[in-house]
C-alpha cells in the first residue's frame, strides 16, 4: 500500500508540480524523489520534523484537489492504457502492415514524451 500511495504522489507531482510553491517543490522532491527521511528535511531547511510533516501533508491533499479537478493523471493512464491495447492489437493481428505499424511506432514515441 505504502510503495502504491508513493507512486502515485510521485506521479500527481510530475504533473502538477508547477502549481505548487517553490517550498512544496523542495519537500516533495527531497521526501519522495531522494528518499530523505522528514529529520533530514527539518535539518536542512532549519526547522522541526512536525512543520516538514504538515508541509508535506498539505502538499499530498493539495495534488489530490488538483487531480479531482482537473484529471490530468487519469486521463494520461487511460490514454496510456488505450495506446498498449492498440499496440498489442496491431502487432498481433496486423504484423506486416507497414504503415499501422508506423503508426503506431509514433505512438509509443508520443507515450514516452
Amino acid at each position: 500500500m505504502e510503495i502504491e500511495k508513493n507512486y502515485r504522489i510521485n506521479s500527481l507531482f510530475e504533473f502538477y508540480q508547477p502549481l505548487l510553491t517553490k517550498k512544496q517543490n523542495e519537500y516533495l522532491d527531497l521526501y519522495y524523489g531522494n528518499d530523505y527521511s522528514l529529520g533530514e528535511i527539518a535539518e536542512n531547511f532549519n526547522i522541526s520534523r512536525q512543520a516538514v510533516y504538515d508541509n508535506i501533508k498539505r502538499t499530498e491533499n493539495i495534488l489530490e484537489s488538483y487531480e479531482t479537478k482537473l484529471h490530468l493523471y487519469a486521463e494520461f493512464q487511460a490514454r496510456n492504457k488505450q495506446a498498449d491495447e492498440i499496440q498489442q492489437y496491431v502487432r498481433t493481428h496486423y504484423p506486416d502492415d507497414a504503415r499501422l505499424n508506423e503508426l503506431v511506432g509514433h505512438l509509443e514515441s508520443l507515450e514516452e514524451e
